[in-house]
C-alpha cells in the first residue's frame, strides 16, 4: 500500500481538518467576539470557565495565559518559599520543573513507572526530606497517575499535590471502590494547557487552573491578576496571566466535542493495539486499571536500540513520529547544581532511548491508519 494523494500528508495532529469540520461553530463564536471588541475579559471567558467547571465536576476553574503560567500560578498560590523542595518526574516535559526552579524551589527528581510513563508513587516516601513541601504529578500522554496512592502518601506527609493535566484533560482516575474523578480535580490544584495540539485546544496559547478549595480559588485569581482583587490594590505579588476572549470563544465551541475527540483517538489506539500488540520488536502502551486513557499520544517502546532506525524508516515512507522526550530532566544543564535525585532514575534514562510516538488524532481516516499500520509492521522485513 502506498501513501496516495487522496490521503494527503499524514500529520501527528491534523488541526486543519479538525477546524474544517467545526468551522461553522468556531467562526461564529470568534465573529461574535470581533464584533463586540471585548478582547480582554469578555463574557466568553467566564462562560468557558463555568462550562469547563461543569464538565470537570469541580467548583472553581480559573483561566490563564498558558499551561506553564498555570503551573507558576499554582506554586505561587500555595505559598512555597525559596529552598522548599518539590518532587517532580524526570521523564516529562520541562514546564513543571522549570517553574519550580524559577521560584527558587528545589526540584527533586523521581523516576516513573516503566509501563505508564507516569510518576512512580512507590518511590515518593524515600524521596521526602524535611524540606519537601509538594508533589507535581504529570498525567503523561493521556493517562492518569495512580492518584489514590499519591494522595495517600501526600496526606500522610502533609504535602501539597499539584496535577499537571495538560496532556490528559478528560481522563478519569478510577478508585479502588469504583469511584471516578476527573484528572486535575483531585490534588489541591490542577492545571492544564490549551496549546493547539492538546486534547482541548485553542488557536494559540491558553491554560487554566482548577480547585475545590474556596480560599485557594481566591488566591489563584489574585496571583493571576497582579496580586489584586480590587483594581490598583495589590495585596500580594502576582503575575499577569489571562485567557483572551477569542481563545475562550474557540474553547467554548470545542468543549462540547471533547468526549468525541477522545473516542476518536481511542478508536485509532485500538487499531494500533490489535496490529502491534504481539510483536517483540516493541511494546504497546499499557492501560492502567486505575485510569481511563484519552491517548494524547500513542507511544511505543522500541526494543533493541532500534528506535531511531524505525523513526528514519517511517520518515522515508512519509510518516512522522516524535520522541517525547529525548533527554531526562535530571540530565538537563539548566538544573545542574540546585536539584537532587529522589530515587534511582534508571527507567527515565532507558525510556528516552526507546520511546516513539506515532500519529494519532481526531481526523485520521481508515486509509491513513491502514497505511501506517502496514508500514510499521513492514519495518525490518
Amino acid at each position: 500500500m502506498k501513501l496516495s494523494k487522496a490521503m494527503g500528508t499524514i500529520q501527528m495532529v491534523d488541526l486543519h481538518r479538525q477546524y474544517s469540520r467545526l468551522k461553522a461553530e468556531i467562526d461564529a463564536a470568534m465573529q461574535e467576539v470581533v464584533e463586540s471588541t471585548a478582547f480582554i475579559n469578555g463574557p466568553q471567558v467566564g462562560a468557558f470557565a463555568s462550562h469547563l467547571a461543569e464538565y470537570m465536576h469541580v467548583p472553581h476553574v480559573v483561566p490563564c495565559g498558558n499551561g506553564t503560567d498555570a503551573l507558576l500560578v499554582a506554586l505561587m498560590s500555595l505559598g512555597l518559599k525559596p529552598g522548599d523542595e518539590v518532587i517532580v518526574p524526570s521523564f516529562s516535559y520541562v514546564a513543571a520543573a522549570e517553574m519550580v526552579a524559577l521560584l527558587g524551589l528545589i526540584p527533586v527528581w523521581l523516576d516513573v513507572d516503566e509501563r505508564t510513563f507516569n510518576l512512580n508513587p512507590w518511590q515518593i516516601e524515600s524521596a521526602i526530606s524535611p524540606k519537601t513541601r509538594a508533589i507535581i504529578v504529570v498525567h503523561l500522554f493521556g493517562q492518569c497517575c495512580d492518584m489514590e496512592e499519591v494522595c495517600k502518601i501526600a496526606e500522610q506527609n502533609h504535602l501539597f499535590v499539584i496535577e499537571d493535566n495538560a496532556q490528559s484533560l478528560g481522563a478519569e482516575v478510577i478508585y479502588s471502590d469504583g469511584n471516578r474523578l476527573k484528572a486535575g480535580t483531585i490534588g489541591q490544584i490542577g492545571t492544564t494547557s490549551f496549546f493547539p495540539s492538546k486534547p482541548l485546544a485553542c488557536f494559540g496559547d491558553g491554560g487554566a487552573l482548577m480547585t475545590s478549595d474556596d480560599w485557594l480559588s481566591t488566591r489563584i485569581k489574585m496571583v493571576a491578576n497582579h496580586g489584586q482583587q480590587v483594581k490598583y490594590q495589590h495585596k500580594i505579588v502576582g503575575v499577569n496571566s489571562r485567557l483572551d476572549t477569542l481563545q475562550a470563544a474557540v474553547l467554548n465551541a470545542k468543549l462540547p466535542h471533547l468526549e468525541e475527540f477522545a473516542a476518536s483517538r481511542r478508536k485509532v489506539a485500538r487499531r494500533y493495539d490489535e496490529a502491534f500488540g504481539n510483536d517483540e520488536r516493541w511494546t504497546i502502551p499499557y492501560q492502567a486499571p486505575y485510569s481511563t486513557h484519552v491517548y494524547h499520544q500513542y507511544t511505543l517502546q522500541v526494543a533493541g536500540n532500534r528506535r531511531d532506525d524505525l523513526q528514519q524508516y517511517l520518515k522515508s515512507k512519509g510518516i512522522p513520529s516524535m520522541v517525547y522526550y529525548p533527554i531526562p530532566l535530571h540530565k538537563q544543564p539548566a538544573f545542574y547544581g540546585f536539584s537532587r535525585n529522589g530515587s534511582s532514575l534508571n527507567v527515565s534514562e532507558h525510556l528516552v532511548t526507546s520511546v516513539l510516538s506515532l500519529p494519532i488524532h481526531t481526523e485520521m481516516t481508515d486509509d491513513e491508519i491502514d497505511y501506517l499500520i502496514e508500514t510499521v509492521c513492514s519495518y525490518g522485513k
